[in-house]
């Protein structure tokens, strides 16, 4: 069945990636990003290459009206959306003590407010029609305190554990929430946050956003809960769950230090 997907972030990345996955599986999208220009090229590619109806919607999901703009620019399209990608993400790295506020600020309006706005308005109607299904974007990050990146982590727990209560409250509706949790992923958003020479991406060699994407677009179409990508991942979660707090909690600064 055709429906309509509804993707931030969509410019570049596991965003843009799934955009083209939802278009190949014969899905509508309606993208949002920042960057009209490159929204306006996938777009014609995206309609080029698999016929499909493409909606750009440029936004910048770090100012806070911007979710509800967002809504009410659909709906005045007159357009359902059936699936919801909360993808957009931004971070930072270093100690909290002398990072950026700003970008910091910035961080948890786009990880944590924009994401759960976005879910409050687009999943009543969701639950009228008795069907749809949200994706929001996490990461391995979710499962244990990150020294060095300590406001980007903690967003990534607010979304995994978000994600994981709501999927539950929604049980019997026909909606389902799929977490998905990479962990380093080949996109830009190592270069933005300036990761590029954490021991982390020496460690565990970044996989690309197509396998991620995939990962989560088959997760989210069985209606799973939480998708780990890869079993390195898998494993390193497992193993961080059950070692004491402060033990996990050393191992991830040792891995977010520069070489």
């Amino acid at each position: 069945m055709k429906h309509t997907a509804l993707i931030t972030g969509a410019s570049s990345g596991i965003g843009l990636d799934l955009a083209r996955i939802f278009a190949a599986d014969g899905h509508d999208v309606i993208l949002v990003a920042r960057s009209e220009a490159k929204l306006r090229e996938l777009a014609r590619e995206l309609e080029s290459k698999h016929g499909i109806t493409v909606h750009v919607l440029p936004s910048d999901l770090s100012k806070a009206d911007t979710p509800q703009r967002l809504f009410d620019a659909v709906a005045a399209k007159g357009l359902a959306v059936d699936i919801l990608a909360n993808n957009a993400g931004l971070g930072t790295t270093g100690k909290f003590l002398e990072t950026d506020f700003t970008t910091e600020l910035e961080t948890i309006q786009v990880n944590v407010t924009a994401l759960t706005h976005l879910t409050k308005l687009f999943l009543p109607p969701m639950v009228q029609r008795g069907q749809g299904r949200i994706l929001n974007v996490a990461s391995t990050a979710a499962f244990q305190p990150g020294p060095l990146m300590a406001v980007y982590y903690a967003t990534k727990a607010y979304v995994l554990s978000f994600s994981e209560a709501i999927a539950e409250e929604l049980g019997g509706t026909g909606v389902t929430v799929t977490a998905l949790c990479p962990g380093p992923t080949a996109t830009g958003f190592q270069k933005k946050a300036n990761m590029g020479s954490l021991n982390l991406l020496h460690v565990m060699k970044p996989v690309s956003s197509m396998e991620v994407a995939q990962a989560g677009y088959r997760g989210l179409m069985r209606g799973k809960r939480v998708v780990i990508p890869g079993v390195k991942n898998k494993i390193g979660v497992q193993a961080l769950r059950v070692s004491p707090r402060r033990v996990a909690t050393k191992v991830v600064r040792a891995l977010q230090e520069r070489r």
